[in-house]
């Protein structure tokens, strides 16, 4: 059975940094990709990093690069989203997903974790 848990959302101030975990099980990420997608209110969820399972290649959104990363500890099946010099503009709520997608659009994942939320406010 496939799942996916985000957790270490929270309430920072603009610069600060912040770690998102997400913890899975039930699949491979090599085989299957992973993505990691925010939705604000009001707006669609985008694509904010994804790792491909074709060719293993990292997307990054423009509004993250060089801000945000991804890392991965194999042995505790957990993927970290490291997000630096946070903005407002980057409060949403965050998830995990997997599915085979070789895009990163949120449409083509299939599985998904129930999200964490992280609000950037002075």
């Amino acid at each position: 059975q496939v799942q996916l848990l985000e957790s270490g959302g929270g309430l920072v101030q603009p610069g600060d940094s912040l770690r998102l975990s997400c913890e899975t099980s039930g699949f491979t990420v090599d085989n299957y990709g992973i993505g990691w997608f925010r939705q604000a209110p009001g707006k669609e969820r985008e694509g904010v990093l994804c790792i491909s399972p074709r060719d293993g290649n990292t997307y990054y959104a423009d509004s993250v690069k060089g801000r945000f990363t991804i890392a991965r500890d194999n042995a505790k099946n957990t993927l970290y989203l490291q997000m630096n010099s946070l903005q407002p503009e980057d409060t949403a709520v965050y998830y995990c997903a997997t599915g085979g997608a070789d895009r990163c659009v949120s449409y083509e994942y299939i599985y998904w974790g129930q999200g964490t939320q992280v609000t950037v406010s002075s």
